[in-house]
């Protein structure tokens, strides 16, 4: 998930992030309990008994990927925060019921009577949800309307966005993150800055001046007068901070930066997508040459005897899952929740998708009625899943249709491509699980998860959940990987344990990989 709660990490301000894992092996006591596993029993639970952890709560559940066999359980059936492992349980449910083939369509349509080139009517912008659409898509709709001969709208853009519920935040989503990417409200018509599709933000970038005392140089991606500029830095020594106030669109850069500095980067959620996306293409259609008398309104249906002058189709599920899944965009998760409840009760909510969502899980051996779930993508606090639940899912998701495509958007271990190991790629090098294991990440203050597979040191496929809370040290990713490379070194009948233990000079902390901009993890 991107980032934890309560933590504003700038970009330029944070230090370095990696996670190392150091493997100390040791071999496995005879007449281990084989209820817990044997000798893999007794390694797991020595790094649960870590310091890292000590106060904190663990659920953890090991399987044969085949037989579905549990080869080891610690406290499997308790409900812990699991942040973004959430989104397992939201991406497996999207490919179920919406299908790897669904896209998200946008469209432009006039309502009204043609002359010639002028439209006498309003102009309508139609979206289902697409988090994918750069403003070089609204240039194209653009172009299109032009290219279709109108160049005169006497009316109104008008921003259709009632295929969703106007409830933008998820459920206990912290006030203090509003300004964050990460929590970018929800809307069927929004605009991504860059092909990463943050939808909802824009990119707020931070030159140097060229002597100390200057203003620093503001610039936003994409260019846009939906968001005002509040230069309040200067060049210099300090740190810098970029926010967005409450409930408005001003965007406020205070503090210092180094003379001679590289360019400084903060993605920044927008006040109402909606006005975002017709601002963006309002901007277009001028550009190509098209007046639309009337200021852009928002949040009305589209008259059902409206003509068709443009339409743009997103990629399909089973690509968005590359960004949605590799970079734990939860945006995409939100969206995809919607589009659920849209899809299969015909109302665009977080409670009717959550709710067919629980309906498919339950359908696959999940055991839902000790589940709570109230977003998509884990960024609340009130979500509780266990991990044996986890690994009812990751078992069930093998004899699916779709597997093999959703198999492929976890981020793989020590991958150095954003786009293949994404919150992985920093994570396990150096061990047998580099380019073996593959998991979804999760981090909040105080809640780390990585639930996934792993092919053991005789071929065997496991199936793995950990879920831990309530800890206090900076970071307890070790923990998580000092047990994914366990499983990835053990074979039949012995186990080689991995330690975890710190690294002089690194710095530890839960923030995931995806969260960081620009990504040196």
């Amino acid at each position: 998930m991107k980032r934890p709660l309560n933590r504003r990490a700038r970009a330029w301000s944070w230090p370095l992030v990696i996670g190392l894992v150091c493997t100390l092996t040791w071999s496995s006591p005879a007449g281990a309990d084989a209820s817990r596993g044997g000798g893999l029993g007794e390694a797991v639970d020595r790094i649960l008994a870590d310091p890292l952890l000590k106060g904190g709560a663990a659920g953890v559940v090991v399987a044969d990927a085949d037989s579905g066999d549990v080869l080891y359980r610690h406290r499997a059936d308790d409900r812990l925060m699991p942040a973004s492992n959430t989104k397992l349980f939201t991406s497996a449910a999207a490919m179920g019921l919406l299908g790897p083939d669904h896209t998200f369509r946008t469209d432009v349509l006039g309502e009204g009577t043609r002359h010639g080139s002028t439209l006498r009517g309003d102009l309508y912008l139609r979206g289902t949800g697409d988090p994918t659409l750069l403003a070089e898509d609204y240039d194209r709709l653009a172009k299109d309307v032009a290219d279709a001969g109108i160049t005169r709208v006497t009316g109104r853009l008008i921003a259709d966005d009632t295929r969703f519920d106007a409830q933008r935040a998820g459920r206990s989503w912290a006030a203090d993150d509003e300004s964050s990417y990460y929590a970018a409200q929800i809307s069927p018509l929004t605009v991504a800055p860059d092909t990463d599709y943050d939808a909802g933000s824009v990119i707020v970038e931070v030159a140097p001046g060229a002597a100390a005392g200057e203003r620093p140089k503001v610039t936003v991606t994409p260019k846009t007068g939906y968001v005002r500029i509040d230069n309040r830095a200067t060049t210099g020594s300090g740190g810098l901070t970029v926010e967005r106030g409450h409930g408005t669109n001003t965007i406020t850069v205070s503090g210092a930066v180094a003379p001679g500095a590289p360019t400084a980067k903060e993605w920044v959620s927008v006040w109402e997508p909606t006005g975002y996306a017709a601002a963006v293409f309002a901007d277009a259609l001028k550009k190509h040459g098209v007046r639309v008398a009337g200021a852009p309104r928002l949040g009305e249906g589209t008259p059902q005897d409206a003509r068709p002058l443009a339409a743009h189709q997103s990629m399909p599920l089973k690509k968005l899952l590359i960004p949605f899944m590799k970079l734990s965009n939860n945006i995409h998760a939100e969206v995809l929740t919607k589009a659920i409840g849209y899809e299969t009760a015909g109302r665009g909510t977080w409670s009717a998708g959550l709710a067919a969502m629980a309906d498919w899980l339950k359908k696959q051996g999940v055991d839902t009625g000790a589940v709570r779930q109230v977003d998509g993508s884990g960024l609340s606090r009130m979500d509780n899943i266990a991990a044996g639940q986890f690994t009812e899912l990751l078992l069930a998701a093998r004899q699916q249709p779709w597997y093999a495509e959703w198999y492929a958007s976890l981020p793989v271990a020590c991958a150095p491509d954003r786009f293949v190991g994404g919150t992985l790629r920093s994570r396990m090098c150096g061990t047998p699980a580099a380019g073996n294991a593959r998991g979804k990440t999760g981090s909040l203050t105080g809640a780390s998860g990585l639930s996934g597979y792993v092919t053991d040191a005789d071929g065997r496929e496991l199936v793995y959940s950990i879920v831990l809370n309530n800890y206090l040290a900076p970071s307890v990713k070790s923990l998580e990987d000092a047990i994914v490379v366990t499983l990835a070194k053990s074979g039949e009948g012995r186990t080689e344990g991995v330690r975890p233990r710190a690294v002089r000079g690194a710095q530890a902390t839960d923030l995931e990989c995806a969260w960081v901009k620009p990504r040196h993890c």
